[in-house]
């Protein structure tokens, strides 16, 4: 075979395995739609089913794949092959009956997390998360926030006897690609070597660390002020239960009990929009208004259409927000319960950032319709969030006036509740499971080895003892839907420094904290050439398109926070930091 024949053959071979992937995926696409909004025993077979066939047909031809010389491709041909063996989070064994039990066990620990209920005692009526949520955010009674949290917790006994083989089965299939486990398979996504990619988490991770402490040291305080010395050790890590989340992924469930005297709140913008009676749809159109104002133009009808904005009353669904591209060209979707609250109000304007990312980059092949690496789709929607200033807020009529600068320190605070303290939790849920696929923590070590990390890198506790027999990774969806974790953690370092980047290119050169890129076309221009690249060229290529950098960094991020960091240090001088 000739060198020029064999670059025949594998462009031709790369045009066959796009056409039938795209089809299968569509096929995926649409029952994995229907399940998660229709939960039933026969859609939960028909989703592992579609699944299943566009799982093994990947495998079948990431095999075939490595019967070219990669050597003699030109550069877009030897991507698309890198791709192709990277293209799913999970691979199933080339055995029919284990791929198709692989996708089956992933589909019931999804449905077994999204009928979890939890009866609180002296209540009549089980409540779902959302329920036990409010609950976490709203009671000042610890016996009663254990009670939620715990309950909910109670999900992953019920979800680890289907890990415990997915695991098996899962690192099967990523063997016969040639990695040596998931986690490996995880992290060869991002163009670097395996183990280098570990180290740049570890780099970025210590740049923002000591921000984490200062922020871990002043809630401890609060809480102790709250609680009492007998409840939260002042000097240990504070236990979870106490910080307004299921997870303690962010902690402005309980901002109320953190702003401290003499500090402004802020406004409330959750009043507000009730107040004015809003709708779900109502704040969908808030988002979709603030990327056309960039010039990223409106959604397709068939978005308002097909997607799930509320809860349905007559059957089981998967209220976990996500956005979806159905045919990966214009069905745009996304699927949420949406709440009028500031929460969802933001949340919508994340997931509309990866509707337009989707349809950005959906003049790609098949193999390249994704972002430059997962925390880039994440990142684009989490920038976006951060433009939901008062200054945006006022520009839409939310506000009759732009707040003044003496309620910055509250807002500050409060992005830090939900920012800052969400770092370390991104960074242990796939810590963990690295260690997981590589055998390093055996079965009976997974609940003991989860609460080492949380406690390690985010110093916080259970209440109370936790049994090696629980399975508390489990109650957390990411886990229970085999979907890597890693994407948000560079996404809060990234959404930094891509607001910094459109702030400054629109020419604002005032604090970021206050700048929303609203109405921007320079900053949608920037944007979209980004997006539009999709997966095509390497993240650093893409990186640079929108900030001029080849390099994540936290420097936006930490200049962002640096008035907050400052008055944190002033805060913490009298009392113990770290645990």
């Amino acid at each position: 075979m000739t060198e020029t024949t064999s670059r025949a053959d594998a462009a031709r071979f790369l045009e066959t395995a796009e056409g039938r992937l795209k089809d299968l995926a569509i096929a995926a696409q649409q029952a994995d739609w229907v399940n998660a909004t229709y939960i039933t025993p026969d859609t939960d077979a028909l989703s592992a089913r579609a699944t299943s066939r566009f799982i093994s047909e990947t495998l079948d031809l990431a095999k075939r794949s490595t019967e070219f010389a990669e050597g003699s491709l030109d550069e877009e041909l030897r991507r698309k092959f890198k791709l192709l063996r990277l293209l799913l989070p999970l691979v199933g064994p080339s055995d029919p009956v284990e791929s198709e039990e692989l996708t089956r066990r992933v589909t019931a620990m999804q449905g077994a997390y999204a009928k979890g209920h939890h009866t609180l005692v002296g209540e009549r009526e089980p409540r779902d998360l959302q329920g036990l949520s409010h609950v976490l955010e709203e009671s000042r009674d610890p016996a009663r926030l254990v009670d939620a949290w715990a309950g909910w917790h109670r999900i992953g006994r019920s979800i680890r006897p289907d890990f415990e083989r997915y695991v098996e089965l899962a690192n099967r299939g990523a063997g016969e690609l040639g990695f040596a486990d998931m986690g490996v398979m995880w992290r060869s996504k991002y163009d670097m070597e395996p183990e280098a990619f570990a180290r740049e988490v570890d780099r970025l991770w210590e740049s923002v660390r000591p921000l984490y402490e200062a922020l871990h040291a002043y809630v401890r305080h609060r809480l102790v002020a709250v609680y009492g010395a007998d409840v939260v050790d002042p000097r240990g890590p504070i236990p979870i239960h106490l910080l307004g989340n299921m997870w303690a992924q962010s902690w402005d469930g309980i901002y109320p009990i953190l702003v401290p005297p003499g500090t402004e709140a802020g406004f409330d913008l959750t009043r507000i929009l009730v107040a004015r009676g809003t709708t779900p749809t109502d704040l969908v159109r808030y988002a979709e208004r603030f990327f056309e104002s960039l010039g990223l133009g409106t959604l397709p009808p068939t978005f308002w259409e097909r997607s799930m904005f509320v809860r349905p009353r007559d059957r089981e669904v998967v209220c976990h927000a996500s956005a979806w591209n159905i045919d990966f060209a214009e069905d745009l979707r996304i699927k949420m319960c949406i709440e009028i609250t500031d929460e969802d109000f933001r949340t919508i304007h994340h997931e509309l950032g990866h509707s337009y990312y989707q349809r950005a980059y959906s003049g790609q092949s098949f193999l390249f319709r994704d972002s430059a690496h997962d925390g880039f789709h994440e990142a684009v929607g989490d920038t976006v969030a951060l433009s939901v200033t008062p200054e945006y807020l006022a520009k839409i009529g939310l506000l009759s006036d732009v707040p003044p600068d003496t309620g910055d320190l509250g807002l500050l605070l409060r992005r830090a509740l939900e920012k800052i303290a969400f770092l370390p939790f991104g960074l242990v849920v796939d810590r963990w499971r690295w260690e997981v696929f590589s055998g390093a923590v055996s079965p009976s070590e997974y609940n003991p080895r989860w609460w080492d990390l949380r406690r390690r890198y985010q110093g916080v506790v259970p209440p109370g003892e936790r049994s090696a027999d629980e399975f508390d990774p489990g109650a957390k969806y990411h886990v229970a839907a085999n979907t890597p974790y890693m994407r948000y953690f560079l996404a809060h370092i990234l959404q930094f420094q891509f607001h910094r980047a459109l702030v400054r290119a629109m020419g604002d050169s005032g604090p970021l904290h206050r700048a929303s890129i609203y109405g921007s076309k320079e900053a949608g221009r920037r944007l979209k050439t980004m997006m539009e690249l999709g997966q095509r060229r390497e993240w650093p290529d893409a990186l640079e398109a929108i900030t001029g950098e080849r390099r994540m960094e936290a420097t936006g991020l930490l200049e962002y926070f640096r008035p907050l960091q400052r008055w944190l240090e002033e805060q913490n001088r009298s009392i113990p930091t770290g645990w």
